[in-house]
C-alpha cells in the first residue's frame, strides 16, 4: 500500500527538516480535493483530479491510492467519468493515510 523506498528517497530529497512540511502539504491538498468528491464531486473535472491525486500519490508513495486514481483517470480520459468509484477511491486515500501515520516512524531511514 505505501511504497516505503520512495518515502525515504523523498526524505533525503527534501530533508529531514522540511520532510514533515512537505507531508502536512500534501494531506492537507490530497484531502481538499478528496473532500470534494465526498460533498459535491464535479465529474467534469474528474480526470484533472485524479491526474493530481495521481501525481501527488506518487510522490508520497502512496502506490495503491495512486493506482486506484490512475484507473479512474484513464476511465474519465474516455468519457467514462461516471463509471469512476469514488468512494473507492476516498477509501483507498483513507487507508493509505491511515497505515502512512501508524508506520512512518519505524519506516523512516535515519
Amino acid at each position: 500500500m505505501i511504497h516505503w523506498p520512495r518515502v525515504n528517497e523523498l526524505r533525503e530529497e527534501v530533508g529531514a527538516e522540511d520532510f514533515d512540511e512537505v507531508v502536512e502539504l500534501f494531506l492537507e491538498e490530497v484531502e481538499e480535493v478528496i473532500g470534494r468528491f465526498r460533498q459535491t464531486p464535479n465529474r467534469d473535472h474528474l480526470e484533472q483530479d485524479l491526474h493530481f491525486l495521481k501525481g501527488s500519490a506518487l510522490s508520497l508513495g502512496f502506490s495503491s491510492f495512486s493506482d486506484l486514481c490512475q484507473d479512474g483517470e484513464r476511465k474519465s480520459a474516455l468519457g467514462q467519468a461516471d463509471h469512476v468509484n469514488l468512494s473507492a477511491i476516498v477509501e483507498g486515500f483513507e487507508q493509505s493515510k491511515t497505515q502512512f501515520i501508524a508506520q512512518l516512524s519505524s519506516q523512516i531511514q535515519t
